[in-house]
């Protein structure tokens, strides 16, 4: 497996998903699994140190040059200096030649502007860092880019968002290659959550709830999060915000960026999705505990959002058995 960085790289792109291959590793080692565990490289378009974004560095100990042979995985990570590396026709070229010889590809956050210019995501499915999905998309029109998901996998290319999710795709590039259990021992290992669905929007609800500037509709966003079982309507949250209806609905678009009842099914999809993954409780109990009603509006508002009905997700996030 190669790790490709470059002049300022960001460092979690990079050393995020080598933590998780490598913490993988030892515990297929001891836990006396059949299957090989993984062998890092990190490469760099020269060898010698590599400062990333926050100042420091890592040693490269050989060149993309030096790279010989075919490759179970190459990862590209992304970073401040992606921009300069991606109008290096020699790394660019590189890319393109290795990934040929590659089993599988992927890139973390601004990564897949590298793999987009070697022509790898033409006609697939990709993500990247939220901040960075519309200039991908213009840059390069062939490529069907999805701005939400955490991490996709077209064919042998995985691409992911910013920074953490790196980690995220490593997870499930573990669970692929050397089980669950492995993967979830070495999410424990490393105090991470097993491992958010790469369907799962970048950001949470609690991180949106952020967004509001004014501090009545903030507080109500908060509000909304503990008392999800509760009448949501536009009129009661109105209501409660000391607002009438039309003026609540268009500062809390404009505020927050989605409408209320978006937010509100959202916020009821993300609770549900924590207890399909961390309880034993029915689905008709879940809907209802979560303010859906019945267990079909749960599943309608789990396609809209998650793509999968309740009872799949669970079947593939659950991890309390």
């Amino acid at each position: 497996m190669v790790a490709l960085v470059f002049q300022q790289f960001q460092m979690l792109d990079a050393m995020g998903p080598v933590e998780v291959f490598t913490a993988a590793t030892r515990l297929a080692a001891t836990g006396g699994s059949r299957r090989p565990g993984y062998r890092v490289e990190i490469v760099a378009p020269k060898a010698g140190p590599v400062a990333s974004s926050n100042g420091l560095a890592v040693v490269a100990e050989h060149g993309i040059s030096e790279v010989r042979g075919d490759l179970d995985t190459l990862i590209v990570a992304g970073g401040f200096g992606t921009r300069a590396c991606a109008e290096d026709r020699d790394v660019v070229n590189w890319v393109r030649r290795t990934a040929a010889r590659s089993r599988r590809v992927a890139s973390v956050c601004t990564g897949a502007l590298l793999l987009a210019e070697a022509g790898l995501l033409d006609g697939k499915r990709a993500t990247t860092h939220w901040a960075f999905a519309a200039e991908l998309a213009s840059r390069y029109p062939k490529i069907d880019v999805e701005s939400d998901p955490i991490y996709l996998r077209d064919g042998r290319v995985y691409t992911s968002a910013g920074v953490t999710s790196g980690m995220d795709l490593a997870l499930a590039l573990v669970e692929e290659d050397l089980g669950r259990e492995i993967a979830l021992a070495a999410a424990r290992w490393l105090v991470m959550f097993l491992k958010r669905p790469g369907g799962q929007a970048q950001f949470s609800t609690q991180l949106a709830a952020q967004a509001a500037a004014r501090e009545p509709l903030r507080d109500l966003q908060w509000w909304v999060l503990e008392h999800l079982d509760e009448d949501l309507s536009v009129d009661a949250l109105a209501a409660r915000a000391g607002m009438s209806p039309r003026n609540f609905a268009r500062a809390f678009a404009r505020e927050v960026g989605i409408t209320p009842a978006r937010y509100v099914e959202r916020a009821r999809v993300e609770a549900a999705r924590r207890r399909l993954e961390e309880s034993g409780a029915g689905i008709e109990d879940i809907a209802d505990a979560c303010g859906f009603g019945t267990a079909e509006t749960m599943r309608r508002a789990f396609l809209r959002n998650v793509r999968v009905p309740p009872a799949d997700y669970r079947d593939r996030f659950r991890t309390v058995r």
